[in-house]
């Protein structure tokens, strides 16, 4: 590694080589990187008192930098979470490897057989604050699709994050793959990221996990593409048809089991003609719960409601605070989601199937659902084993993006000394 006062040439370096990793990855077999995984897994476990104690460091770091509640909530880590980082590493080996699987095969009147196989995309930039677990996450989702990746962790989680990636590296060493296949950049100086954005010639796409203002930055400044989502600016909307005590039961998980994933609730709408009945109920088991309520008009009935403003509709609480709007139909409702929506999660509530299928055809949001609370917008929920991250761009990868979406394809074509008239 070169002297660290030199950003430059340090991160010349380690594309350098994430490149040359890649290369070899790319041929990896199967079972050789379920193998690295469930040796990283090992690891991760056999040494959680480390992990531990290094995050004991991140949370002092992030206290003397008055993080909010929500910020800590992501750093922290304890043994049920880790036991997650292990369970979503074995997950993630678990899978079925997507590397040179056949997406479509035909045969041409010319003679020729054609296949569109997935391959590698080779290096993954991802940049990311505060949360540890994405070490684990990212780096087990990139070994599985077969590329490379350099991790760029939050100055906030630089210990935790450093603790899970050596362990990281054991699991390569143990299966024989080469340790450069897994980089954390050592640094926390910001002009590490400055440098992984221009990186056009050993980074072929960057992943941003984080607040607004990193990833608007990614996406502004980014010579490398981009897989991101801005804000997860998540609405439920309660039809006219919604079944009470569904509503209650999603909506109060939606918002309250983790305020700070974006996944969480954050807007309410609900229909006028169950306003003042479910409506009501609905706000006040939030606010039985501690969750602060900011309502529109005709939503300010229970004690203790706080009148919404302009700046309620499109923002992104990460607390326990919700904004609610009473609306006239669904097509009201849809309307407002157009107009505020950050096109990542939105949920419908109702027991007509036919509010449901205009819900999910006329929004365009990355993850839409019906009956379910927004907390499981999550790769792991997926099926995917875990998620480098959620994107709501309309190119290559939407959603949550597992192993499958971190490929490409290529078309290989077999003839028989086969020419073209």
């Amino acid at each position: 590694m070169k002297d660290l006062d030199n950003i430059p040439a340090v991160m010349a370096d380690i594309g350098a080589r994430a490149k040359a990793a890649a290369s070899e990855l790319a041929m990896a077999s199967a079972a050789d990187k379920s193998a690295a995984l469930n040796a990283a897994a090992d690891a991760v476990w056999a040494r959680r008192d480390e992990i531990i104690a290094a995050n004991a460091k991140d949370l002092d770091y992030g206290r003397d930098k008055e993080l909010s509640s929500a910020m800590m909530d992501r750093l922290m880590l304890d043994e049920p979470r880790i036991q997650g980082i292990c369970d979503g590493l074995r997950a993630v080996a678990g899978q079925d490897d997507p590397v040179g699987e056949v997406l479509a095969e035909w045969n041409q009147p010319s003679g020729l057989n054609i296949r569109r196989v997935r391959t590698p995309l080779g290096v993954i930039g991802v940049i990311y604050e505060s949360r540890p677990n994405v070490t684990a996450d990212a780096g087990a989702l990139c070994l599985k699709s077969g590329n490379a990746v350099i991790l760029r962790g939050g100055s906030e989680s630089f210990h935790s994050s450093g603790a899970i990636h050596a362990c990281l590296v054991d699991g390569l060493r143990a299966a024989g793959l080469p340790e450069d296949a897994i980089q954390l950049v050592p640094t926390r100086d910001r002009a590490a990221v400055q440098e992984m954005l221009t990186m056009t010639q050993s980074i072929d796409v960057i992943v941003p996990r984080g607040g607004k203002g990193l990833v608007g930055l990614v996406q502004r400044e980014a010579r490398v593409p981009v897989f991101a989502h801005l804000e997860g600016i998540v609405h439920i909307y309660i039809d006219k048809a919604a079944d009470p005590q569904k509503a209650i039961d999603v909506v109060m998980n939606a918002k309250t089991r983790r305020t700070g994933i974006c996944g969480a609730a954050e807007c309410l709408l609900i229909h006028r003609d169950v306003a003042e009945g479910l409506g009501t109920a609905v706000i006040r088991t939030l606010m039985d719960a501690g969750v602060e309520v900011r309502a529109g008009e005709g939503l300010q009935a229970p004690e203790g409601v706080i009148a919404a403003t302009d700046q309620d509709w499109g923002c992104e609480h990460l607390d326990m605070i919700i904004s609610a709007k009473r609306v006239d139909n669904i097509e009201a409702a849809i309307a407002h989601i157009r107009q505020y929506g950050s096109n990542h999660t939105d949920c419908i509530l109702t027991e007509d199937a036919d509010a449901a299928d205009q819900f999910f055809r006329e929004l365009d949001s990355a993850i839409l659902m019906h009956n379910a609370s927004t907390q499981f917008a999550d790769g792991g929920e997926f099926g995917m084993g875990a998620e480098i991250g959620i994107a709501t761009g309309k190119m290559h990868a939407r959603g949550p993006v597992g192993a499958a979406q971190l490929t490409s394809f290529k078309y290989l074509v077999v003839g028989d000394g086969t020419t073209r008239a």
